[in-house]
């Protein structure tokens, strides 16, 4: 998996996004650009380091969504990113690439997409055919667009997922975690929890 991911400020917290607001106003009344939280402008740029350097060349985000992926779905899943800070003040973005171990065709990477929980389809091939962080920001729901077949690799597929990061990314996850672990947990007679 190759992807790229496009943070919005709000995930370095709210003094990214005052700074944000800000230089936004500086550009506008011509004012000095002041940076503060984060290491380059943000307004009307884009900056390719999210949080600190590590000694191969990636950044800590980058080696937690590394890590992140393999714990969640396979350890010997291989995974690269770069992850982009953008002037954006809520949703995170993704372009992401896929090689599979076997063919799955666009059409049908949708429908498996469609019936996953927590996960919106809109993918048309079309002007406003698909999500952008604005349009996800307030939202529970991981949107999924622009679903093609990748032609650079073997089984290749591309597609793009927004999603509102401060919902879904941190605060929402809590609570679906929490839930599950009451139904999987709560729900076992008496004594079944400490056996399994």
């Amino acid at each position: 998996m190759v992807v790229s991911t496009y943070q919005s400020v709000s995930g370095a917290g709210r003094e990214a996004m005052d700074e944000l607001f800000r230089q936004t106003r500086a550009v506008y009344v011509n004012d000095p650009i002041e940076k503060e939280k984060l290491t380059k402008q943000i307004a009307f740029n884009v900056i390719p380091h999210i949080d600190r350097f590590m000694e191969d060349g990636s950044t800590k985000e980058e080696w937690k969504m590394m890590v992140e992926t393999k714990k969640i779905l396979d350890p010997s899943i291989r995974v690269h990113a770069t992850c982009v800070r953008v002037p954006v003040f809520v949703g995170h973005g993704e372009a992401v690439n896929l090689e599979l171990e076997e063919p799955l065709e666009a059409d049908e990477a949708r429908e498996l997409l469609r019936a996953a929980p927590g996960v919106v389809v809109i993918d048309h091939r079309a002007d406003e055919g698909y999500v952008t962080p604005v349009e996800c920001a307030g939202e529970d729901m991981v949107y999924v667009s622009r679903i093609r077949e990748d032609p650079t690799v073997e089984n290749g597929l591309s597609l793009w997922v927004v999603s509102d990061n401060l919902r879904k990314g941190a605060a929402l996850n809590s609570i679906q975690i929490a839930e599950a672990l009451a139904e999987d947990y709560l729900s076992m007679p008496a004594g079944a929890a400490a056996a399994g």
